[in-house]
């Protein structure tokens, strides 16, 4: 049984397939924002992304538990269980069902820059607050958006964010992370095949301890 009470990270994609920058910048969260954990959610399908040269679930999620070994990182495949596909759907399900964790959304600055095309991107700011790392290319884009100025408001600082007894939502905090230049898309592009050499075997939800299905492609 999971403990209760504890500061949580949530930290979505696709994970096609994980890489040492989502460990960095999981590990930089829990650092700066004094989490606990992160959880992994790894998406049975993003409503943003194509189908086209998605590994199949139990690969990706496979992969992102190797690269999350020993650090206080949880991988969990939760949204095919909660039946949902957008984020708010997910994020509101989540606090219904962890009724005592303290979440905070963590999101790159690519996504922050597109972040007003996300369904009920508004509610899902007054859902939880949202901390941002840093992607190569993407910094300007990010603070110029529509939804970075409508948080701008809200904006806290890592430190205040970390030392602070209770969270409230809206909130925005950058975190001070140094970007790293890898990504999913070009692991694809230099090993098309890397699904296929990924042992599914007796895979486990690390937050539902529910069985990952070899099989299984997308949401319940």
């Amino acid at each position: 049984m999971l403990r209760t009470g504890l500061r949580t990270g949530l930290l979505g994609g696709s994970f096609n397939p994980a890489h040492r920058a989502h460990r960095a910048i999981s590990l930089a969260a829990i650092a700066e924002l004094g989490l606990d954990e992160v959880w992994w959610l790894v998406s049975p399908g993003n409503p943003l992304k194509s189908a086209e040269g998605m590994a199949p679930l139990a690969a990706r999620f496979a992969a992102a538990r190797a690269m999350a070994r020993r650090a206080p990182i949880r991988v969990t495949a939760i949204e095919r269980e909660l039946g949902t596909r957008y984020t708010i759907d997910t994020l509101r399900a989540l606090e219904r069902r962890f009724r005592r964790r303290r979440f905070v959304w963590l999101m790159g600055a690519d996504n922050l820059a597109q972040f007003d095309r996300w369904k009920d991107w508004r509610d899902i700011a007054r859902t939880m607050p949202i901390a941002v790392f840093d992607r190569p290319g993407y910094h300007a884009q990010a603070v110029a958006s529509p939804a970075a100025a409508w948080l701008r408001p809200h904006r806290v600082s890592a430190a205040s964010f970390k030392h602070s007894g209770e969270w409230s939502a809206p909130a925005l905090a950058y975190l001070d992370y140094d970007p790293d230049p890898i990504s999913a898309t070009a692991l694809r592009r230099a090993d098309p095949d890397w699904a296929s050499r990924v042992s599914v075997a007796a895979l486990r939800d690390e937050v539902t301890r529910t069985p990952i299905n070899p099989e299984e492609t997308t949401a319940r």
